[in-house]
């Protein structure tokens, strides 16, 4: 980063937060929520709203995320937008980093204000600073080690604070699904939300699916829920023997955090078998980079990911394109994939993998969210292709 750029980046007035890259860049700012520093990736999020369920989504673990639209609070948060669906994965993004202060809530669903919030999730928030300055510096040089830190004195000692950024081993090779999913199995039934009656509850006798938790979002449950569908979550770990003896009509991937090689060194015989077992399998995100290895793909990480609630992926298999939820930093890469697997969707940002299916099996998966519905519902249809496949 230029010097003139990160000196703007930098001015606050008493500043009370600070956040330190491990390439020595400093940028202070006002700091909220919890007090006390957390260390984790910094990644940029372009999305307008949804701040709660993105700060709450199991696959932020160990990022800091930072939003570039620059206001953030009218809305408060509630106990309905949470999206981790277990205890285990409470604690998911570590930082927030934000252009604006946090505004009061000015809304009929706000049970608390985001400040108090982030304090009670432990999450170091940062404000004051240039965003625009910061969501550059990472498209050009990649998503950087970091360590926002909150002191109400004022007073940070930089020099540990850049250290302890630099000593940080980053997301390659971390399996970080253990740490989000549930330790037991449970079961679901929760439908959708509406105005005048909130979450409902799905009928008798449905279709039953296990979802292999590695992170998994309570709006997947719900959209299979939607679709006529009962859930079965289960840890990340366990058997495909296990799973199969609870007799599932079809297996859900989910979305979780890390490095999908360093899961698949558990996770790839598990869901290999349970391909081989001619059931339906869905991916989504992790679980569709998880599938593709099982599949004998390869994945890679990538320079800046993809993180907001505006990208255009196009379906090939109807032609049409689609404005999805996206949140990841390591991707299928396309030319590994092998001769019996086809390439469904890819992202029309940078071409990079976003869906593929087997060409003889009802066995098929998504990078992007088609559960997290940022206005429109473009990719709901995925979980009705799923339940019909069942």
């Amino acid at each position: 980063m230029d010097t003139q750029t990160k000196n703007q980046a930098t001015k606050a007035d008493k500043p009370t937060g600070v956040l330190v890259l491990a390439s020595g860049d400093v940028f202070y700012g006002h700091g909220a929520g919890m007090v006390g520093d957390a260390l984790g990736e910094v990644c940029f999020n372009t999305a307008m709203t949804g701040y709660q369920e993105i700060l709450t989504d199991p696959s932020y673990a160990q990022q800091i995320v930072l939003f570039t639209f620059p206001h953030i609070g009218n809305t408060g948060t509630n106990s309905e937008d949470e999206e981790a669906a277990c205890t285990a994965a409470m604690v998911a993004a570590r930082g927030a980093i934000f252009r604006e202060n946090i505004t009061k809530p000015s809304n009929y669903r706000n049970e608390k204000p985001l400040g108090d919030w982030l304090a009670d999730r432990r999450i170091v928030g940062l404000s004051g600073i240039d965003t625009r300055a910061l969501t550059a510096h990472i498209r050009e040089t990649g998503m950087p080690s970091g360590v926002i830190a909150h002191a109400p004195d004022g007073v940070f000692d930089i020099e540990a604070l850049t250290t302890k950024a630099r000593g940080w081993n980053g997301l390659e090779h971390a399996d970080l699904a253990k740490d989000v999913s549930t330790k037991e199995s449970y079961q679901w039934n929760e439908t959708g939300w509406d105005w005048a009656n909130g979450f409902g509850k799905l009928g008798e006798n449905p279709k039953h699916v296990v979802v292999i938790d590695y992170g998994t979002k309570r709006n997947i449950l719900r959209c299979l829920a939607d679709a006529g569908l009962r859930s079965t979550v289960v840890p990340a770990d366990m058997t495909a023997a296990d799973i199969l003896a609870l007799s599932p009509d079809g297996i859900v991937l989910s979305n979780g955090p890390g490095d999908p090689a360093a899961t698949g060194e558990y996770a790839i015989p598990i869901v290999k078998e349970l391909i081989g077992s001619a059931l339906p399998v869905m991916g989504i995100c992790l679980g569709h980079q998880i599938m593709a290895l099982a599949l004998g793909a390869k994945t890679l990480k990538m320079e800046q990911g993809h993180h907001g609630a505006n990208h255009p992926v196009k379906d090939f298999e109807t032609g049409k394109v689609e404005i999805v939820s996206m949140n990841h930093g390591f991707a299928v890469d396309a030319d590994t994939l092998p001769d019996d697997v086809i390439e469904t969707h890819k992202s029309l940002f940078d071409g990079t993998n976003c869906g593929l299916r087997l060409k003889d099996r009802p066995v098929f998966s998504v990078q992007h969210h088609p559960e997290a519905s940022p206005g429109p519902r473009d990719s709901f249809y995925l979980f009705e292709r799923f339940a019909d496949q069942l």
